[in-house]
């Protein structure tokens, strides 16, 4: 899995030394081992987690904004573990609702030694920061409608919302309420995922 991993990462723009990339194998092991008990994710193969999530989460390290990430609707940790493996230098709040995706999580920041991320419980609209993030990060979250309106409170006054989606984003993005300004659309290339992933990047207007 270390080497396959290792020639995927190859295919992108990232460098990841080999604690990097035997820390994301650890955490996909980690996820495979107990998916079985929590249903923590669809994908069962941990060959497919490589694409579909590793990858799939690590190619939006380039456009993170600031050092100070919440990653909403985290579910098992994605996208929030993978760019925190990647990007040590930055803060990451992993907040779901659900316990056992959070009993999973403090689970993961101990065996991997991830001193860079805190799983939340907490509903979006009960999380009130202290300070605003700089970078608001949602994949598969809900449609970026909801996602600016339910998370309108968390960035900092310079922070971006960060939305991973596939195909249909023109349709979302014209649905999108006034208060928020398309900053850019990102096209990703994720090495052997079938399908179009794009980031959509967010400020308020």
């Amino acid at each position: 899995m270390f080497e396959r991993l290792k020639q995927l990462v190859a295919q992108t723009s990232l460098q990841l030394t080999d604690q990097q990339l035997q820390q994301l194998v650890s955490y996909v092991q980690l996820l495979d081992k107990w998916n079985s008990a929590y249903n923590l994710t669809s994908v069962r193969d941990p060959q497919e987690m490589l694409v579909k999530h590793i990858l799939d989460s690590i190619v939006v390290a380039p456009y993170l904004h600031g050092s100070q990430i919440i990653d909403v609707g985290t579910g098992p940790g994605l996208p929030g573990v993978p760019l925190a493996i990647c990007c040590p230098d930055k803060s990451f709040t992993l907040l779901d609702s659900l316990g056992k995706r959070i009993r999973f999580l403090n689970q993961v920041k101990i065996q991997l030694k991830l001193n860079n991320i805190q799983p939340l419980q907490s509903r979006v609209e009960d999380h009130h920061p202290v300070a605003g993030y700089d970078s608001v990060v949602s994949r598969a979250f809900a449609s970026m409608t909801d996602m600016v309106t339910w998370c309108q409170h968390l960035p900092s006054i310079n922070g971006q919302f960060l939305a991973m989606k596939g195909a249909q984003v023109q349709e979302e993005i014209a649905a999108l309420p006034d208060f928020v300004k398309v900053v850019d659309t990102i096209e990703l290339h994720v090495p052997e995922l079938v399908g179009q992933r794009y980031l959509v990047r967010l400020q308020r207007s």
